[in-house]
């Protein structure tokens, strides 16, 4: 395992399907925010090309291919550290026939990928404006988490570049940039279907997170499903978290 990991690495047991995934305890972590995306879109199907614009370490991906047993995955990443953790990731669970990385900005995807190739876009993009937020970060956490290399539009337009029409995209962001994003969306005919929000309580006051699901080319439809809340007010998971960690 030595010749695998690196300074700093961390070999994490996903909990599912004996998966591993390699994190470095000083850069940017996968969080809650990346499970509920993968539960989210689990309406995927199984022959589906997708494509995971900001990849990170891959948790996305490896979820997938586990959850729904999808076959093709492309993850986008553009620190080349971080893709080559993913990278890593993938070969410790011989998923190289799977699951794909190309270290790239998601601003050059038009030079590295054909247009309209991908069936399915996941995303969980850095959600924080530049120069909003503590900046009191490595550099590593700062593009994870802030809009550095590519801000949403970036990622929405990438997204209109690879998707077939009527293909679909799904993403995880924080509800005070949803009017970024619906507007982003319009402007590329890529039209909001489903959007639920998420909150850490029942009785929180406001949204954490926000999951959407939009159509390249769909119809002017919205629906908007039941919250999700993460705890309990005694500071339990709730059941539904329960389930989708798969936590007897």
């Amino acid at each position: 395992m030595r010749k695998i990991l690196k300074e700093n690495e961390r070999l994490d047991d996903l909990q599912i399907n004996n998966l591993k995934i390699i994190q470095n305890k000083n850069g940017f972590c996968f969080g809650i925010d990346s499970i509920i995306l993968s539960e989210f879109a689990k309406d995927i199907k199984k022959k589906t090309k997708i494509i995971d614009l900001g990849t990170g370490t891959g948790i996305l991906g490896l979820l997938l291919i586990a959850k729904l047993d999808i076959e093709n995955v492309l993850g986008v990443e553009v620190q080349p550290d971080v893709a080559d953790m993913a990278v890593r990731s993938i070969k410790i669970n011989n998923l190289e026939d799977k699951f794909k990385i190309l270290n790239c900005d998601v601003k050059d995807i038009y030079f590295h990928v054909d247009r309209e190739s991908f069936d399915v876009v996941v995303s969980n993009p850095p959600y924080k404006k530049l120069n909003t937020g503590g900046t009191n970060e490595n550099r590593k956490k700062l593009i994870s988490r802030h809009e550095i290399l590519a801000d949403i539009f970036d990622f929405i337009e990438a997204s209109k570049y690879v998707l077939k029409d009527k293909g679909s995209l799904y993403m995880v962001h924080r509800p005070e940039r949803l009017s970024d994003i619906v507007y982003g969306l319009r402007k590329n005919n890529i039209e909001p279907k489903i959007i639920r929000f998420v909150y850490s309580k029942q009785d929180s006051e406001e949204a954490k997170l926000v999951l959407i699901k939009a159509v390249k080319n769909g119809g002017q439809f919205l629906k908007i499903l039941k919250p999700l809340f993460i705890y309990k007010n005694d500071g339990n998971y709730t059941e539904e978290i329960f389930n989708i960690y798969n936590i007897k």
